[in-house]
């Protein structure tokens, strides 16, 4: 009897142990589809979102999902808002002056997207001088468009959302998008069944960076080996194939 209650206080530390589980939160966007988007309910979908979900599994998290709008999302998680941003996210110089990010998740490029009437096929300055490019605001999107086309009538968004929304209206005359959001537009929205994708997509490593990474504060080293360690699990186990393919034609970790 009396060894059985010495056994009670570790019986009870280790219970606590097991049930007291790493909470972790996730911050996305919320209004990037199919990457990150919120629900009729209210809640936030996605590939990125249940990426993130199965890596926190894997690294032994609860992980809470926090919608944050674009232009606020670094500046949310150096506030600690959230612990990592996983929101296709470009991994660029830049932004490694303010974070670091894991090993990519998926790799990505960017394209114009025009009308279909439009006859637009030659992508220079001279040739779109006077045109009106739209973006949303604070992507590499934005700064290739402004770095590209000095003479063109650049317009910003603070959503993906408002920028389709103008190019439907006529009030854009093309835009700059991330390539697999903009096909995923352009070929299953009504919307989008305005327009078309056009010119080669736009590769260079100055604006698409070396791929798409999770973002995480610069001092959170273990927590990006952990998650570093994860993705590989699950490009291993085939888990990133069976998620992947929910959303995509292509495998977007090697855009095959």
């Amino acid at each position: 009897m009396i060894r059985k209650i010495a056994l009670l206080p570790l019986l009870a530390g280790l219970i606590g142990t097991t049930a007291a589980a790493e909470t972790l939160r996730l911050g996305t966007e919320g209004a990037y589809p199919p990457f990150n988007y919120i629900e009729s309910d209210g809640t936030i979908a996605g590939f990125d979102v249940e990426i993130g979900q199965e890596l926190c599994k894997r690294i032994g998290a609860e992980c809470e999902v926090v919608a944050q709008d674009w232009d606020g999302i670094i500046p949310g998680l150096l506030a600690k808002k959230y612990d990592f941003i996983i929101a296709s996210m470009f991994i660029t110089e830049d932004r490694k002056q303010q974070v670091d990010f894991t090993d990519p998740y998926y790799m990505a490029a960017m394209t114009h997207v025009v009308p279909k009437d439009a006859g637009i096929t030659e992508f220079t300055n001279e040739t779109l001088a006077g045109k009106v490019i739209g973006a949303q605001s604070g992507t590499t999107q934005a700064d290739y468009i402004t770095a590209t086309y000095p003479d063109a009538d650049i317009r910003l968004y603070p959503t993906q959302d408002e920028v389709n929304l103008d190019m439907v209206s006529g009030r854009i005359d093309l835009q700059v998008g991330d390539m697999l959001p903009m096909l995923d537009w352009t070929t299953k929205s009504e919307d989008g069944a305005c327009c078309e994708l056009a010119g080669e997509p736009i590769t260079d490593p100055a604006f698409v960076g070396e791929g798409v990474g999770i973002a995480l504060r610069q001092e959170a080293d273990d927590l990006r080996e952990r998650l570093n360690t994860a993705l590989q699990e699950i490009r291993a186990d085939g888990t990133y194939k069976a998620i992947n393919d929910k959303y995509f034609a292509i495998d977007v970790y090697t855009m095959k």
